[in-house]
């Protein structure tokens, strides 16, 4: 089958109720606090751009695909990451790469890239087919009956992550109590604290639970133990060739450095959550999709049967799994807002822009964007080969980030997911359970308030479900 023509009055992938236009701070700070998504207003699906004002100073949102391109593409060094980003996601990130700017941000990249360069995709694919069908072994012994899919999904892509970084699975008791602290520690802090809008006092408590700063501690002393491990196996010669040995070798070209064990902590987190967190938010909400629109379930089933081998060649022929995969990231992007921060004064849409405002960016808004895309709320995958989505997959979508701060690994998370996608529906089926519908909220990444709950039933041969 080459695709699925689009139902004239299909359901529509959930998203959250918006706001009302005007709020007070005080309620603007409550809602914030409960979800950043339905703390904004219905007007910014339509809007260019806008403007926050509070009592403080003023952010501004831009949804312009001409002023997106200036931030992330033209001029990045003009609007480095914003400084409040930090104030959540320090205590686990620490110095990442993430977080960082200027020249420490670019020799953290120098001696990052290349270990996601070159045929470095290929040799970690059979770390990924690996994890795959221990995912899918999982899954198989929960079909029959409810499961929650966001677990799987989180269980998956981090077996996906030790096994590339560390050549270890999931089942390590390391890696076991990393996983279980990350999963608890994503409820509890957003991607955007509130001081991203709102600049709070020092003396001011932020808005994050008291256990998360000792959670974050927590996950870094499990990570310091997987480092400093490597290290000595580094130092011994027996240190597997995968991207940890291959980031921890890696001599910076302009100042003859490596990274020393802290600033690799930094970024093993960071490998973490945005390997992790990321890829497990946009596989829970494509098995939901598929669930929503099971007639995509047989054509990614139809088309998975050329995975035979485990050889990475096979990946190219899933053409229309990457196409739900890229649909996933455009209703669900992982990481639903980004801010930077101007470095001298801007005018954008004749508005002065002050040197130091908050530059929002938000993928959430940009990719359901209704003066942009056709049928911005709806799920159709075919729209990748349509004109309009053409377009739009060049100028308002940046699932992944863009320009020179694009994620590293985008290129790993485009093979991972399709990959996964496409071997649990040929062997099972995924149907929506009736006054289940997730809600969709941010936390670190964009997920479901009770979770993601479907029915799983495995696919006979004949591709009927079997009861």
């Amino acid at each position: 089958m080459s695709g699925c023509p689009v139902d004239p009055r299909p359901p529509k992938p959930p998203k959250p109720a918006a706001r009302p236009d005007k709020v007070s701070l005080r309620r603007y700070v409550k809602l914030f606090r409960q979800d950043i998504l339905s703390a904004q207003p219905a007007k910014l699906y339509r809007a260019w751009m806008a403007e926050f004002k509070t009592p403080f100073f003023r952010s501004y949102m831009v949804n312009q695909p001409e002023l997106v391109q200036t931030v992330l593409k033209d001029r990045p060094l003009d609007f480095p990451k914003s400084s409040r980003i930090s104030e959540g996601l320090r205590p686990l990130l620490g110095a990442s790469v993430f977080l960082t700017n200027g020249e420490q941000w670019l020799r953290q990249r120098r001696i990052i890239d290349p270990a996601f360069e070159g045929g470095r995709l290929r040799e970690t694919y059979p770390a990924m087919w690996e994890a795959a069908h221990a995912a899918l072994k999982r899954l198989r012994r929960q079909a029959g009956g409810p499961v929650e899919i966001e677990e799987i999904a989180s269980h998956a892509a981090a077996d996906v992550i030790f096994r590339t970084l560390f050549s270890i699975p999931i089942e390590d008791e390391t890696a076991q109590k990393v996983f279980h602290e990350f999963r608890a520690y994503q409820r509890t802090q957003p991607i955007l604290n509130l001081a991203a809008f709102v600049p709070l006092p020092r003396w001011m408590p932020r808005f994050f639970r008291r256990d998360t700063r000792a959670a974050a501690k927590r996950i870094r002393g499990l990570i310091a133990g997987l480092t400093a491990q490597r290290m000595e196996q580094i130092k011994a010669g027996n240190a597997p060739d995968d991207l940890a040995t291959k980031i921890m070798t890696t001599v910076d070209p302009v100042t003859g450095e490596t990274f020393d064990t802290e600033e690799m902590i930094d970024q093993v987190a960071i490998f973490f959550l945005a390997g992790h967190e990321t890829s497990a938010s946009a596989l829970g909400w494509a098995l939901y999709l598929l669930a929503l629109y099971p007639e995509w379930q047989d054509v990614l089933a139809e088309e998975a049967q050329a995975l035979q081998t485990g050889a990475f060649a096979e990946m190219g022929k899933l053409r229309r799994s990457k196409d739900v995969f890229r649909e996933t990231l455009r209703l669900y992007p992982p990481v639903p807002m980004m801010v930077r921060q101007n470095s001298c004064p801007e005018r954008f849409r004749y508005r002065k822009i002050p040197k130091h405002s908050q530059i929002v960016l938000s993928p959430w808004h940009l990719h359901r964007h209704e003066r942009l895309w056709d049928q911005p709320d709806a799920f159709d995958p075919d729209r990748w080969q349509s004109e309009n989505g053409k377009i739009c997959g060049r100028d308002a979508y940046i699932p992944f980030s863009a320009g020179p701060r694009v994620c590293t690994g985008a290129g790993f998370a485009m093979v991972e997911g399709p990959l996964m996608l496409s071997l649990f529906v040929r062997e099972l089926r995924f149907e929506r359970i009736e006054g289940r519908d997730p809600v969709p909220e941010a936390h670190l990444t964009v997920r479901a308030r009770d979770g993601i709950w479907l029915k799983v039933t495995p696919r006979s041969r004949s591709g009927v479900a079997q009861t």
